[in-house]
């Protein structure tokens, strides 16, 4: 199946039926008086999140979704039928943003959550609706409510609990490999990875989700490379793990790059916790990875992990750290979470 996470999509509720004018016409019905039916209502358009979708790949083929209109009122009182409704089926963490692609319409986080997007127009009152003691023959209904039509867009971003960064063959995909049964492209080239992958890792008898995206380079926030689109994958993410290779003869600029083009992103992605690792130290001898540590930490300001993908060395280390954060990040936005696992 295709990666897609941006689509846009023309939408349109149904419009109300009109009102009916009619008066009974039975042979025996000495005063008849009016009997015009209401119109039916137009169908809405509703956006639903459900299980086991995630790419919004289906909106590549159909773009554009026009719910029915209400049938007219009819004679012998009778309403007419209502227009039927149309859900769109998404998958959790899709954002609809209005035509602008800015103002964010609804943020769907999880399975079940139903939003309107569009609501159909009320059907017209018949003429039986106008009956009164001193008009008792009305010759007027209202016409049914125009449907509401707007163009939306679908935004994806995955719904992950860790998200790997670096630059193109910085190793995020191998690691991504070893660390769980995902099965990403790996080669030697830059921009192996074309689209985001999903991982579930376990560590200690604990899973996590993980995410890779295509890696970025110099300029990424303004459009080089393709890893900036895909940038807002790891907003949701509660900790960064940032992958730097160890045989670059550029550590430290190397690091910057990718801290420069999050804080050009904007946001909450600079500011979110991050693990920092040293990649590929399996093709270090033993006093190359102490200076390149050394040079990292350095850029850092903090510690460094030291790791490989490839000889799976340092790997449980480095997801330890990972899941410390993620249970960190838990309990600031729950305090509740912490309160409920303490025992005496």
């Amino acid at each position: 199946m295709k990666f897609l996470d941006l689509a846009k999509v023309y939408i349109r509720s149904g419009g109300g039926g009109n009102g009916c004018i009619a008066f009974r016409r039975e042979k025996n019905a000495e005063y008849g008086g009016p009997n015009g039916g209401d119109g039916g209502k137009g169908g809405t358009v509703w956006v639903e999140v459900v299980d086991g979708l995630n790419t919004l790949i289906d909106f590549r083929y159909q773009q554009h979704f026009f719910a029915k209109s209400g049938q007219g009122g009819m004679g012998q009182q009778r309403t007419g039928k209502d227009g039927e409704n149309i859900i769109l089926r998404v998958p959790v963490g899709t954002t609809i943003l209005d035509e602008d692609q800015e103002t964010v319409i609804a943020d769907l986080t999880e399975v079940g959550q139903r939003i309107q997007l569009a609501k159909g127009g009320n059907g017209g009152f018949g003429n039986l609706h106008f009956k009164t003691a001193t008009n008792q023959a009305p010759r007027r209904a209202n016409p049914g409510q125009e449907g509401v039509e707007r163009t939306i867009w679908l935004k994806l971003k995955l719904i992950a609990d860790a998200g790997l960064l670096g630059l193109p063959n910085a190793g995020k995909s191998t690691f991504l490999a070893a660390t769980s049964n995902a099965r990403p492209k790996i080669a030697d080239y830059p921009f192996t990875t074309l689209h985001p992958n999903l991982g579930v890792v376990g560590i200690d008898n604990a899973e996590f989700v993980i995410a890779d995206i295509p890696g970025l380079i110099a300029g990424a926030h303004e459009g080089r490379g393709i890893g900036d689109r895909f940038l807002g994958h790891v907003e949701r993410c509660s900790v960064l793990l940032h992958l730097v290779d160890g045989t670059s003869d550029t550590i430290a600029e190397d690091y910057r790059t990718i801290i420069g083009e999050l804080e050009a992103y904007g946001g909450e992605l600079a500011t979110k916790t991050r693990v920092t690792a040293l990649n590929k130290i399996d093709a270090l001898d033993d006093e190359e990875r102490a200076a390149a540590q050394t040079e990292l930490e350095a850029a850092v300001g903090g510690p460094v992990l030291l790791m490989s993908g490839v000889s799976r060395e340092g790997l449980p280390e480095a997801l330890r750290a990972v899941r410390a954060e993620i249970e960190a990040d838990r309990i600031r936005s729950n305090p509740a979470v912490e309160a409920e696992s303490w025992s005496p």
